[in-house]
């Protein structure tokens, strides 16, 4: 279990940041993923500055827990996470989706700090299964925490790697949804219905966590029941809203992949003071 320490309420500051620094990427670019970038800004906070064991000095340092970001289009959290911990210049961020930049629209591993390269989604989570079953043949013991979208459960790979990770109890495998309940064409309900999504999890042979996944202090409490558990993968199911934080984006499909021109952004980060 990780004995680090944890400021909430720094936390909740810092998650204010990042909703501002990915809203100005985003308008400096002109496109991108926002919606799913915002909701899962609580996630990526918690997850680099409570339970993660990394290095951003080092990112290829051997013993380093993996993130695997199966839901590679919100590239936007995902460097803003990483800029805020130090793995590279938070000046970067303004080069996001430029012609030769490194920090391109998908996440990929010429980016300091990114363990997979994404684009097709659904396959995050087989990855994290030979990540570990790796680790455990060299007996390594870090962890593999694989973030991913609800959309991306409607795909069968995505069942068949959680079958996968329940027969060799990856006890070390934290699978991570960002289950926000929207995606790009809609409300995920109506496209192709995941519910009853912790019923299915559990059913497959995983230690199911539901939780409000914009608390800190849920999320916490989740990651230290992951990192309790023996036997069985752990899923943390996060309940989050699409868009969060800025009124004219929660909970909309519009918002999907559409970056805020100036005026939009204007007005959300006057949101987000």
């Amino acid at each position: 279990m990780t004995t680090k320490s944890i400021d909430i309420e720094s936390l909740k500051k810092q998650a204010v940041i990042f909703r501002r620094d990915i809203l100005e990427t985003l308008e400096i670019a002109g496109s991108g993923h926002p919606g799913g970038s915002l909701s899962a800004v609580e996630i990526f906070l918690t997850l680099y500055s409570y339970q993660l064991n990394h290095k951003p000095s080092d990112p290829h340092w051997e013993d380093r827990d993996r993130v695997i970001v199966s839901k590679g289009h919100v590239s936007p959290v995902v460097y803003t996470t990483l800029a805020n911990f130090g793995y590279f210049p938070k000046e970067e961020l303004k080069t996001f989706r430029k012609f030769g930049a490194k920090l391109q629209g998908h996440v990929h591993t010429k980016v300091p700090g990114v363990e997979f390269s994404t684009g097709s989604l659904g396959h995050g989570l087989s990855f994290a299964n030979g990540i570990a079953l790796g680790a455990r043949m060299r007996s390594k013991n870090f962890k593999v925490y694989c973030v991913m979208g609800d959309g991306e459960l409607q795909e069968g790979s995505v069942w068949e790697a959680a079958m996968t990770s329940a027969h060799y109890k990856l006890d070390h495998v934290c699978a991570i949804v960002d289950y926000n309940k929207v995606q790009e064409n809609g409300p995920t309900n109506e496209i192709k219905n995941l519910e009853p999504l912790a019923a299915k999890w559990a059913s497959f042979g995983w230690q199911v966590l539901e939780i409000d996944g914009h608390s800190i202090e849920a999320l916490k409490a989740a990651f230290d029941k992951f990192s309790e558990t023996k036997g069985k993968p752990t899923v943390i199911i996060a309940n989050t809203i699409k868009g969060k934080g800025v009124s004219f984006m929660e909970g909309k499909s519009t918002w999907h992949g559409k970056a805020p021109n100036k005026e939009q952004l204007a007005q959300a980060l006057a949101e987000l003071k």
